[in-house]
């Protein structure tokens, strides 16, 4: 939330950001507004030193419109106490309208609320006249005034035989309208009605779990409100006419009631605070989790508990609960509790330093999926316990004692990077060989035969050939690190394994997390359907009337978007053309684009089943690439998609719009084939040290001219124009690295990734990369 306070009439006004960069543009709008209103210019813009206010554009800006900039110190805040102190006012009074709502989501609706409340309140700094008053000059109106998060009916009219109420929250006040704006349970949405009967004596969401229809309008009196009828609570001539709410109104409230009222308290989400767990039905499951993270802190020797020392800033904790569900129906749910740093209060160069730290790439993964099929290795998957408390700090850090235990590492910003180095250093001193292609894949060989360690933070996977291997790799484990063997490799990253060790076939899929996104964006119960074929996007189709964007407003785009690339990202290449379509529109969607997205959720509907097949054949390496020319309707540029093989199925993927814009056909086709070959360059190199294969890679291109290009400088003339770094393929060709084949457009299956394909292309290209239903 950014609050914009104007220092003579102590006006506030609040824009909620999705970004904190968004301050700039929001101070824009701010400044343009008050201008054309108050015919005033704004002079001086006091802030502190984030980078928000601070940054190049920002200074720029000001500095052409003549307005002073004044910074406070650093660590001063009480130089800009107007806004800190009403910073603090705002979210005081939403914490009490949140509370006494009982109400915890809607904290952008209750500050707004106060905002609306602090302007049309009496303040000692204006000679306790109102903001608003000072700001235009009139006095305040609060005839309007309700309870926040009260009961509210909004007249609705959905055809003759329907309820013409509906029941709402009041959430606050319209801008620029004469209306009230609610949230309405039952359809998810918020509207703006005018006519609407409020019930302030009753919260929403107080006692839910007993309300009933029957008590509702009866119990207590209702108010009538229309906005265009004025009171005058002042007034002393003659007492206020009583108001008497309309007969079939409350009927049409009752039935409406009766017939939506269906929201139940979600009994199985996790406390997000101590205070939460301890009252909750599982109180003593998560105490036994606690316990079990602090006897887990005080055997790993994280601290020694002292005094604060003199100018020293202690770092805050909190607990963090998580229920984990079992591989399989059969396994037990898990009550995890974690206790945290507050990192985010730590200071640069004094608490920390570098934060970086690798994790496996999922490409690393599945390629070893691909080699451990091919050879019907043993795959087995561990858990180190507690993995952050294993990393030695560099620095000092003073932390507070967590709530319940008057006594972490996890939380703070270098508890990843201490983590991978401990655990690097100990496996080279083991005699495993770090790849030189990603940094968390270890190699060993032991009389010949290897033994492979992939690490994403503190899962592994193991695989080699003799399970005796395995079972001395974790006692070594162990003896360092708390570990917890996990058997046989089931799950990981969200990805489900499965295998079949007499077909020797290796099977990777997302059923349960596809689930999971289908039920959140409520597609579980949609019909199935084939891809879209039909879907041409462009920025022409975003929002262009309020209407429109009121209505993305309340859309989850990024959200699904989002939820759907890690299903493309982990194991479903067929869904690369829809998301690199759909993910353009990110900032903002419209409706077509939102249209797509659901065709896509439909899709998965159908098909959340499917998985890869890994160890079909024994071919090694081998990639396919393709590319749509200008596929871009808005800047007209071309698409690239690739997929790489293992054993027929694949293991690396992209389908990307072009950074240039490509003047022909054979332009395109040969940018796609370089970009291709940076990664079959990794992607060999990677494989070489899982296989030792260190044959060259067949990269299979349907464009005869992109193929001549790269073995010569033919068509020169027609050519010269493309960038000199798309011809690296040259080198890595001439070298013998990679050979450039020649294959039929029909049995490309780089062709579903760069374009829309008719259903049969679609399934043809999807089982030439393993991908099986």
């Amino acid at each position: 939330m950014l609050t914009i306070i104007d220092d003579y009439s102590r006006r506030v006004f609040p824009y909620f950001l999705k970004h904190k960069y968004d301050a700039f543009d929001a101070f824009k709008a701010w400044k343009v507004m008050v201008e054309k209103q108050t015919e005033r210019k704004v002079k001086v813009l006091r802030t502190d030193n984030g980078m928000e206010f601070c940054s190049h554009e920002f200074n720029l800006f000001c500095r052409k419109e003549g307005i002073v900039r004044h910074h406070t110190i650093p660590h001063t805040p009480q130089q800009n106490g107007v806004a800190e102190r009403m910073n603090r006012t705002i979210v005081s009074k939403a914490r009490c309208m949140l509370s006494n709502a009982s109400m915890g989501r809607q904290w952008a609706e209750a500050a707004n609320t106060a905002c609306h409340l602090i302007n049309r309140s009496p303040s000692n700094a204006i000679d306790k006249k109102t903001p608003m008053e000072v700001w235009s000059g009139s006095l305040s109106d609060y005839s309007q005034l309700k309870v926040f998060g009260c009961t509210a009916y909004a007249h609705v009219d959905n055809g003759k035989l329907e309820p013409r109420a509906a029941k709402c929250i009041f959430l606050g006040y319209g801008s620029g309208v004469k209306g009230y704006k609610l949230w309405n349970p039952e359809t998810k949405k918020s509207m703006l009605s005018r006519s609407v009967v409020f019930n302030e004596s009753e919260m929403y969401y107080a006692n839910r779990a007993t309300n009933t229809h029957d008590d509702v309008p009866q119990k207590v009196s209702v108010q009538v409100e229309n906005l265009d009828e004025g009171d005058h609570p002042m007034a002393v001539d003659r007492p206020a006419r009583v108001r008497k709410p309309v007969r079939r109104l409350i009927e049409e409230c009752n039935v409406s009631f009766a017939l939506s009222y269906a929201e139940e308290i979600d009994c199985g989400a996790e406390p997000s605070t101590y205070t939460e767990a301890m009252i909750s039905g599982d109180r003593e499951k998560w105490m036994f989790a606690m316990q079990e993270e602090m006897q887990s802190l005080e055997k790993n020797g994280t601290w020694d508990i002292v005094r604060l020392p003199a100018g020293k800033k202690a770092v805050r904790c909190k607990w963090i609960f998580k229920r984990k569900e079992g591989s399989s129906p059969s396994e037990t749910t898990r009550y995890k509790a974690r206790l945290v740093a507050k990192g985010f209060s730590q200071i640069p160069g004094i608490d920390y330093n570098d934060v970086f730290s690798p994790v496996v790439k999922h490409s690393s993964i599945r390629a070893l999926f691909g080699i451990v099929a091919i050879h019907n290795l043993e795959l087995e998957q561990l858990d180190v316990k507690t993995a952050f408390l294993h990393g030695d700090l560099e620095e000092e850090i003073y932390m507070d004692q967590p709530e319940g235990f008057i006594k972490s590492l996890y939380g703070l910003k270098q508890s990843p990077r201490q983590w991978y180095k401990k655990f690097d250093s100990s496996m080279i001193a083991n005699g495993f060989k770090r790849s030189q292609y990603d940094s968390c894949v270890y190699i060993k060989f032991v009389d010949g035969s290897p033994i492979y360690l992939l690490l994403y933070v503190d899962d592994m996977l193991i695989a080699a050939k003799s399970k005796v291997d395995i079972a001395n790799l974790k006692a070594q484990l162990s003896s360092e690190f708390e570990m917890k063997d996990l058997g046989a490799a089931k799950k990981i990253l969200g990805m489900e394994i499965s295998r079949d060790r007499n077909s020797s076939l290796l099977f990777l899929s997302q059923h349960s997390y596809i689930q999971k996104v289908l039920r959140r964006f409520n597609m579980h119960d949609s019909n199935h359907t084939s891809i879209a074929s039909h879907f041409k996007l462009s920025s022409s189709q975003c929002p262009s009337t309020d209407s429109d964007f009121e209505y993305m407003s309340r859309i989850p785009y990024s959200s699904a978007v989002g939820s759907l690339m890690y299903a493309m990202v982990c194991s479903r290449p067929d869904l690369s053309y829809a998301m690199s379509l759909v993910s353009r529109y990110m900032a903002n969607p419209g409706k077509e684009h939102w249209n797509a997205v659901k065709w896509i959720l439909r899709y998965l509907r159908g098909t959340s089943d499917a998985c890869l097949q890994f160890g079909r054949n024994r071919e090694g390496l081998v990639g396919y690439v393709d590319s749509d020319h200008a596929a871009d309707l808005d800047k007209r540029r071309s698409l690239t998609g690739y997929v790489f093989t293992v054993g027929g199925c694949a293991v690396s993927w992209r389908a990307c719009l072009q950074s240039t814009v490509a003047l022909s056909t054979t332009e395109a086709e040969f940018i796609a084939v370089c970009d291709a070959c940076k990664e079959a360059v990794w992607l060999k190199g990677l494989y070489a040290e899982f296989s030792g294969d260190t044959s060259c890679i067949n990269l299979f291109c349907d464009s005869q001219s992109a193929i001549h290009l790269t073995k010569d400088q033919m068509f020169h003339e027609r050519t010269k124009h493309i960038d000199v770094k798309y011809h690296y393929v040259r080198e890595v060709v001439a070298e013998g690295r990679l050979k450039v084949c020649k294959i039929s457009t029909h049995d490309n299956p780089a062709d579903m990734m760069t374009k829309s394909v008719p259903v049969a292309k679609f399934e043809l290209c999807s089982s030439l990369v393993g991908i099986i239903v």
